[in-house]
């Protein structure tokens, strides 16, 4: 099964994007948008794995408070002057790093490693070509995305937002033809206390 760990969106603040997202779309309709349902603040991705049960049992050791997160702005990879994925901004307190490098220590002993660098949180709206960041070779920018950012540029940064995460999830990745869809495996709480409780989907 195709696991990664992440954090869900309150429904007011997703369907504000949904709404913007259906507006940037009719000026680059030829690029991928990314369905409603999938939003997430992805924590770490785990990848094709069978260690299921391991991994529930690894997680609910894990202590923190609930985390604020504000959905403002925009941006573009690579840059705005060559896009090739359009997203928008996630500004969290300390208590978000904490999580991540939480979850990465919790899993490493089974061999699950997160991609180095920084972790920078953002929710990608659309996608082109290969969607990767660093271009491929022989990879061109999007005009539709580079008609979104002209737009976008005149004016202020939009604000979708703010939320508080009082849970992170487990979820199971099903592909398919029809793009992929979801499932929640488990639900572990967040709390100023000294105890976390988990709830198995």
């Amino acid at each position: 099964m195709r696991l990664f760990v992440a954090l869900d969106i309150d429904p007011a603040i997703r369907q504000r994007i949904v709404v913007f997202r259906d507006e940037m779309r009719r000026l680059a309709p030829e690029v991928r948008w990314v369905s409603p349902e999938t939003f997430h603040v992805t924590l770490q991705f785990l990848g094709e794995t069978a260690k299921l049960d391991e991994i529930c049992r690894a997680l609910p050791s894990l202590q923190g408070p609930p985390i604020t997160l504000a959905f403002r702005g925009v941006g573009f990879f690579p840059n705005p002057r060559a896009p090739r994925v359009f997203w928008v901004g996630i500004e969290a307190d300390a208590h978000l790093q904490s999580l991540v490098s939480d979850v990465a220590q919790s899993l490493a002993p089974l061999g699950f490693e997160r991609d180095p660098g920084a972790f920078t949180p953002h929710l990608t709206l659309a996608r082109s070509g290969s969607g990767r960041p660093r271009p491929v070779v022989g990879e061109r920018p999007a005009p539709g995305l580079q008609r979104v950012h002209t737009q976008l540029s005149k004016f202020p940064p939009p604000d979708f937002g703010t939320m508080t995460a009082h849970q992170f999830f487990l979820y199971e990745s099903h592909l398919s033809s029809a793009g992929p869809r979801y499932e929640k495996r488990a639900a572990y709480e967040l709390r100023l206390s000294s105890t976390a409780n988990h709830e198995s989907h």
